[in-house]
């Protein structure tokens, strides 16, 4: 079954990856269709590598994916949907005869960028899937940091909307917010995946021929401990990437100052988690988030890593957000992560030592390439490229439209998409565990019948629309 969906893949070249279909100028009905069957394949790997994650049964996806050299090939792709959103979407929303009746199929293009970054992140965990990403391992450090700088430049405007508070306008207005929505869990997904690219930061080798880039401080006994056991090393280029060009370490200190993935609502503090805000309790309200833990170790892998604290150059401004990670560091952090008490001694001495001057040495480095490169190859074609989809693409017959709508209907069936689900489903209206579902949209989950009507007054307003709109499908 894994080579049958794995299969659209190993056609393609190693050296030579596929001009990515969104950015055709000649898209025609045979591209559509090719275009639909290399996301459903996608889909299928993504939910299955999830469910072997899940499952402890190995992981054959991302073994494949390294085999035949597909890591770049993802890389790509994942790059040319964010510069269609870009560059081609807006063009292709002010096109006078762009008027959907139905917006599916411009929702599955929005979705492919998703569905690219959660396949990403699971097979990341794998430190050997860092270094058959080869020269494209720059494109995605720089794919990373423009979704983590969004998610911070977005962070005082409340996240994400909800999608059970829409008025439910236009077909396009709600496509909009499922966008928005969307693009904030895929900046979510890319800070899990840079965290992984950090683990694969050498601390070992580079320890025994250099010696700390602050003087006089030395790591503790957890991260000596954590030194003994080699990994694959990033690029000299990868690191400056990081580090000078980007100054990741100080974006990082902006996440955890602005914790976009949290918010007070009604006096109650909420966490985004499994794609929707959900109240935490006071009696969990200590408890590390998953995503501030990615933050943290990121942070204890670039500022720790002998070979990374000896390219960051600790200037005046890079000192000053350092040194607010100090009050973060309480002691019940440091009961949950007692790694971070090496950062802790870290901070402390930086603390006691003078600012860095910029440096200014001349440093030869490779530079990513897709999207400079796809750029370029399409500079001057975005309008021709719009109004191409949307006569070929964007525009389906309703015969073809209900065709795709069974093919996706088998794709995201719900058995399997329950058995992907990371944990048990909780109720819309307590947080409890639910094993009931809305019978009508399908959406939610209760735990009673009593939760159900008492959220019904806000559940109603989009359970109505959402069924109707299931049907029109």
């Amino acid at each position: 079954m894994v080579l049958s969906h794995l299969g659209p893949w190993l056609g393609f070249s190693k050296t030579q990856p596929p001009h990515p279909l969104l950015l055709h100028t000649c898209a025609h009905t045979p591209c559509l269709g090719r275009w639909n069957q290399q996301h459903e394949n996608l889909e299928k790997l993504n939910m299955q590598a999830i469910l072997d994650a899940t499952a402890s049964q190995g992981e054959p996806i991302q073994e494949l994916l390294v085999t035949h050299g597909k890591i770049p090939t993802l890389v790509e792709e994942l790059i040319a949907v964010e510069m269609w959103k870009q560059k081609v979407f807006p063009v292709l929303c002010r096109l006078e005869d762009f008027k959907p009746q139905n917006t599916f199929p411009i929702y599955m293009v929005l979705h492919h960028e998703a569905s690219i970054i959660n396949l990403l992140e699971t097979a990341f965990f794998h430190k050997e899937v860092c270094e058959s990403a080869e020269d494209t391992i720059l494109d995605l450090v720089d794919y990373c940091h423009r979704k983590l700088t969004l998610l911070v430049a977005q962070s005082g405007h409340g996240g994400p909307p909800e999608e059970e508070e829409s008025q439910y306008g236009t077909p396009m207005q709600e496509l909009q917010k499922q966008a928005e929505l969307m693009e904030f869990e895929i900046a979510l997904k890319a800070l899990s995946v840079l965290r992984y690219i950090t683990d694969c930061v050498d601390r070992w080798a580079v320890l025994l021929s250099m010696g700390p880039a602050v003087e006089g401080w030395e790591p503790g006994p957890v991260a000596s401990a954590h030194l003994s056991i080699p990994v694959p090393s990033l690029s000299l280029s990868t690191l400056s990437r990081m580090l000078s060009t980007h100054n990741l370490p100080c974006l990082l200190v902006e996440l955890l100052e602005h914790s976009p993935w949290s918010r007070q609502e009604g006096g109650k503090l909420q966490q985004f988690e499994s794609g929707r805000w959900q109240t935490v309790f006071p009696s969990e309200q200590q408890k590390l988030s998953k995503l501030d833990g990615q933050v943290w170790i990121a942070l204890y892998n670039l500022l720790l890593s002998p070979e990374a604290r000896a390219r960051y150059c600790l200037t005046s401004f890079a000192r000053g957000q350092l040194l607010k990670l100090r009050a973060f560091l309480t002691d019940t952090l440091l009961d949950q992560l007692p790694n971070l008490a090496d950062l802790q001694g870290f901070l402390a001495h930086l603390a006691l030592t003078e600012a860095q001057p910029p440096k200014k040495d001349l440093v030869l480095e490779q530079i990513p390439e897709i999207w400079e490169r796809l750029e370029r190859e399409n500079r001057g074609k975005w309008q021709a490229i719009a109004k191409h989809q949307l006569r070929h693409v964007f525009s389906p017959s309703e015969q073809e439209l209900r065709l795709q709508a069974r093919r996706w209907a088998e794709t995201y069936r719900l058995d399997v998409l329950e058995a992907v689900a990371p944990e048990q489903p909780r109720c819309a209206y307590c947080n409890a565990e639910a094993s009931k579902r809305c019978s009508r949209c399908q959406n939610e989950w209760y735990c009673c019948r009593e939760c159900q009507v008492k959220h019904w007054e806000k559940h109603g307003k989009a359970c109505v629309p959402a069924a109707q709109d299931d049907r029109a499908k």
